[in-house]
């Protein structure tokens, strides 16, 4: 096969719908094993040589079928790290927090700064190597070269809820951008909470800032004033002392400030998930963000004291929509037939049954339109698959009766509740492909 012919065909299995990730702390369900990362001849040698360089060809990055492991997942970060700062936090899905650091490497430090680049997937970040001299420095380690797991759906309120609590959308109730209030019985959208339940009534799971803090421990997060007391903030990030500012720069030194002080300091940067929405992760202006955002960490582990642990993740990563496989709902009576309400967003839809439809019938209809343009399934086969973890008797009606996941370029729209600007984002994400599902976990020990 050519050069050109195996990155098509790397791309495309980038692109295609990976199995679920499960958050089971044992070994992942196709026998990867979390040692294996490039240091002993297994399946990924090779991996750390190649991928230390700064232009990498696609062809050569490594299958994106290694992490399928609980250990290595967005809702193990916060529990390894407050291991590494020597006060351990279990939490309902994983309850060996020390094992955790174990698995993600982490080193023993007296204080931590975890830093969340909304957007950031392990294969945006790869595939622009070249443009993020400080990240690209952190690869010459090995512990950095794979990457770890985003829950699904991968959209920021619920993997924000995964990350902050350590464990998953099926506890949180936080299944999706928007979801059915229970309540009411009309969708809600969970990034301002409109038409929701209260987020302290909505996500009942302990933060693991607030058992940090319980413990007596500094818990600091360092972000935009307006998210100091959002909805989504309490919901899934509550029980930290919050450091606003308008400026990048004076947010970095804010966290690096905070770390004198032993325990943990949490930085938010939001800027690569917002202009690859209104831009698409392959523009020009992508790019350059992607590169201030670089700079921002540099400047983070410049100014950080000595013996600080710094963990670099994201929610989850992006794809770019391909406009000629748009679907919009509104234009085609046999996906709307049955269907009362339409949650999710375009990469990963909810659908929500008439009171007398059967969800089995609905399926079928969407399967035999979309074939692989989409993974369908009803709620019952999404669960029993683990796609939202253990699942939470009162959270169970909050998900859709039919789960629909994009795969390749495709989203799916519904003209009649979204603006047209909504539904032609050219980046988006949501959905179960590897370039979604894989987020990066960078460490650095200043």
């Amino acid at each position: 096969m050519g050069s050109m012919d195996a990155q098509t065909e790397h791309m495309k299995q980038l692109h295609g719908i990976i199995p679920t990730v499960r958050y089971d702390d044992g070994f992942g369900n196709d026998g990867f094993d979390a040692a294996k990362t490039g240091h002993d001849g297994g399946e990924t040698a090779g991996y750390g040589d190649r991928a230390a360089d700064s232009g990498i060809d696609p062809a050569d990055l490594p299958p994106a079928e290694l992490h399928r492991d609980g250990r290595l997942h967005l809702s193990s970060v916060l529990p390894a790290v407050s291991a590494a700062i020597g006060h351990p936090v279990g939490t309902a899905i994983h309850h060996d927090p020390a094992r955790l650091r174990d698995a993600l490497g982490l080193p023993e430090a007296r204080s931590a700064i975890v830093v969340l680049v909304d957007g950031l997937g392990y294969w945006n970040l790869r595939l622009r190597i070249g443009h993020c001299p400080y990240m690209r420095s952190l690869l010459h380690d090995s512990a950095n070269l794979r990457p770890i797991s985003t829950c699904a759906p991968s959209t920021t309120v619920a993997a924000m809820a995964a990350f902050g609590t350590g464990t998953c959308p099926g506890l949180t109730g936080m299944t999706g951008y928007t979801q059915r209030n229970t309540r009411t019985g009309e969708l809600s959208q969970l990034i301002q909470f409109k038409n929701a339940i209260d987020p302290h009534e909505l996500q009942r799971q302990p933060t693991v800032f607030e058992r940090l803090s319980g413990q007596g421990v500094r818990v600091t997060s360092c972000g935009l004033p307006k998210f100091a007391g959002s909805p989504l903030t309490e919901a899934a990030l509550r029980g930290a002392r919050y450091i606003g500012d308008m400026r990048p720069s004076a947010r970095v030194k804010a966290a690096a400030e905070a770390a004198r002080t032993p325990g943990l300091t949490y930085l938010y940067i939001r800027d690569v998930d917002k202009t690859g929405h209104a831009d698409g992760w392959e523009s020009p202006q992508w790019t350059a963000v992607f590169e201030r955002v670089d700079g921002q960490l540099g400047q983070l582990a410049r100014q950080a004291p000595k013996d600080t642990l710094i963990v670099i993740v994201a929610d989850h990563g992006m794809v770019s929509a391909d406009p000629a496989a748009r679907v919009d709902i509104a234009q085609e009576p046999q996906l709307s037939r049955d269907v009362a309400l339409v949650g999710g967003e375009p990469r990963s839809v909810m659908l929500y049954a008439q009171p007398d439809a059967d969800p089995e019938d609905i399926a079928a209809r969407w399967r035999d339109r979309l074939g692989d343009m989409a993974l369908v399934r009803t709620r019952r086969q999404a669960i029993d698959q683990g796609m939202f973890g253990p699942v939470d008797p009162r959270v169970e009606p909050m998900i859709g009766d039919v789960l629909v996941s994009a795969a390749q370029g495709t989203t799916i729209v519904d003209s009649r509740i979204q603006t047209d600007k909504a539904t032609r984002l050219p980046g988006v994400h949501g959905s179960q492909t590897a370039m979604e599902m894989d987020i990066p976990c960078l460490i650095d020990l200043v």
